[in-house]
């Protein structure tokens, strides 16, 4: 149920519009929408945003498995930021041939935001990731992806003076709410495990007392016999 909402909550806040808050900090741009609309292409966007929600779910799920048998975290998360460095050089060769300006680095944003990128949102992120997973699982760890979406937007509207409208809004109340579910269901199903795993002990025990109950009365009753005869 948890999972719903929150995947339910970044639809919201990506397909539900709405009327737009007027907040002091935020710019007014009364011809955004206008300009926004006539640049967008829903089907290739739709299909795109699909592709790279399957891609990034296949990903989790086999950083998951290769942890069960690779359990060197730091290690592990520095091939990944290799592999996806080399496959960005490649890409970037066959998209961009010709254009050699885009391999030229500068003292601005720009140096900022990479350094940013591979630093924080691949090293430190894959890693975290990995230590959740050995505890949690993938399905705790994805479950926390759509509160970007909630990060982005507030930190947007104070920055960068972003507005926000009813439907970002709505939608970020209801990815919290599916956060809240999810970790309450996942600390309740820790809770039955663990009773389920200590009556499971008690259980073992009480069938070894009984076991040796058992033995020390043979056993008595076989000195017994032998001291009649």
């Amino acid at each position: 149920m948890g999972t719903i909402l929150t995947v339910g909550g970044a639809m919201i806040m990506t397909l539900v519009k709405g009327s737009i808050l007027a907040l002091p900090w935020t710019k007014l741009k009364p011809n955004s929408q206008h300009d926004d609309n006539a640049q967008q292409d829903p089907i290739k966007g739709a299909l795109m945003i699909t592709a790279g929600c399957v891609c990034w779910s296949i990903f989790y799920i086999l950083q998951a498995i290769t942890l069960k048998s690779y359990p060197a975290g730091l290690s592990l998360t520095g091939l990944i930021c290799m592999v996806g460095g080399l496959q960005g050089t490649v890409l970037t060769l066959v998209m961009e041939r010709g254009n050699a300006a885009v391999w030229s680095i500068g003292w601005d944003a720009k140096l900022l935001a990479y350094a940013y990128s591979g630093v924080i949102c691949s090293g430190v992120a894959y890693y975290a990731s990995g230590v959740i997973m050995k505890e949690k699982g993938p399905v705790f760890v994805t479950s926390f992806n759509p509160l970007n979406m909630v990060i982005v937007a507030v930190l947007s509207s104070f920055i960068l003076g972003e507005q926000l409208d009813v439907g970002k809004v709505a939608g970020a109340v209801v990815i919290v709410v599916g956060l809240y579910l999810v970790i309450w269901g996942k600390t309740k199903d820790q809770k039955e495990s663990c009773y389920t795993e200590s009556d499971q002990v008690d259980q073992q025990k009480s069938a070894t007392s009984k076991a040796s109950q058992n033995d020390y009365f043979e056993d008595t009753k076989a000195i017994s016999g032998d001291d009649v005869v």
